[in-house]
């Protein structure tokens, strides 16, 4: 009996220890695998990620993008680098500007890079005017604005008594340096400078193959305005500012051979003209000369003529001494008597005063009345 006793005391001490410890559960060991598991792919996936960042950073897509970024950036460092005053001066003798190596070298696609993107922006903005209403946009971006901003304050205000707009505000206020304002203002001064300068050049024909472009641009857009807006022709000006240094720089043997064969066809053509002009300009002058000449004769001539007075052809009588008699010589004539002609009375021929005073007035009168005679 006692040993029964003893073996169930050992039963139930077993029990109750058993029941004391903590079992050691299949679903414990469930939770801690699956807990590694997930730091497993946890490492495995941020291993993968930045194995694929790498790919990507240190791939041929992104050097490229790295090695044009470089390539940009250089060129336009190039571009600020030549905004130098040229050597070169005008026909006048005075310096130009810097803008004209800046445009010079921008235009020239040196740089192709900065040259293609200055001529998207150039477009851009022409697209930008014409299709997108900017001021309407400005005035809408500076309402919303002020709005946020007074909202803000007031909200601030009535909720913690000190707004946001408050509590943002800078301590000092930006304003423009007077070095950066007068460096802007020069800067645009000789940018209205080129254009001036530029366009006195163009206008005295410094540049004959610049004026003729100018010339002839002017004359396409007279005609083209009636057809295409205002934007239109700014676009395809901008084209050709661009794209015809471009073009003549690629084909430029080309086109100088064409230019220096039509150049000659051109000088050929011109001396011909010259030539064919002096000779009518000779003859001319020779037929000139000969009727001046010939009028000058003339002209003398009439003028001697009307000078001297008219000789009349003296006519030589047909008659001689021989076809009268003789006169008699021995016969003599008797003399005259006296007593056949009386004395003229003298007393009565007296003329009185009132006869002569007549006689002097009829005599005026007749001189009056005569045609006067111009004698040469």
């Amino acid at each position: 009996m006692d040993g029964a006793a003893n073996s169930n005391g050992n039963l139930d001490a077993i029990k109750t220890s058993e029941c004391l410890v903590p079992p050691f559960s299949t679903t414990s060991i469930d939770r801690t695998s699956t807990h590694n598991d997930n730091n497993i792919l946890l490492t495995m996936d941020s291993t993968d990620a930045t194995a694929a960042y790498n790919s990507v950073a240190n791939g041929p897509v992104a050097q490229n993008v790295l090695d044009q970024h470089q390539k940009t950036t250089s060129e336009f460092s190039n571009l600020a680098a030549a905004r130098q005053t040229p050597a070169n001066p005008a026909a006048t003798g005075q310096p130009l500007t810097h803008y004209h190596s800046f445009f010079s070298e921008l235009l020239s696609w040196n740089n192709p890079r900065a040259s293609g993107i200055a001529y998207a922006t150039v477009v851009t903005t022409i697209f930008a005017a014409r299709y997108l209403d900017l001021l309407r946009y400005a005035f809408k971006l500076t309402w919303v604005a002020l709005g946020i901003t007074i909202a803000a304050e007031v909200a601030g205000k009535a909720i913690m008594n000190n707004g946001f707009a408050t509590q943002v505000r800078p301590r000092k206020y930006y304003t423009v340096p007077k070095e950066t304002l007068d460096a802007v203002i020069g800067d645009v001064n000789e940018l209205i400078n080129f254009f001036v300068i530029e366009a006195q050049r163009v206008l005295f024909v410094e540049n004959l193959p610049a004026s003729l472009s100018v010339a002839l641009g002017a004359l396409l857009s007279y005609y083209l305005i009636k057809i295409v807006p205002s934007w239109g022709l700014a676009l395809i000006a901008t084209t050709v500012v661009f794209f015809a240094p471009l073009l003549y720089t690629s084909n430029q043997e080309l086109i100088d051979e064409q230019l220096k064969h039509v150049s000659e066809i051109v000088g050929a053509q011109t001396s011909q003209l010259r030539t064919v002009a002096q000779k009518q300009a000779e003859q001319a002058s020779q037929l000139t000369k000969e009727y001046v000449g010939d009028y000058s004769a003339k002209a003398q001539a009439l003028i001697k003529g009307a000078r001297q007075p008219e000789h009349k052809p003296e006519h030589k009588s047909t008659i001689k001494s021989a076809d009268f008699p003789v006169a008699p010589k021995d016969e003599v004539f008797p003399a005259a008597p006296k007593e056949v002609f009386p004395n003229a009375p003298k007393d009565d021929l007296k003329v009185s005063d009132l006869d002569r005073e007549n006689a002097a007035l009829d005599r005026e009168i007749k001189a009056q009345q005569e045609p006067l005679i111009a004698t040469l």
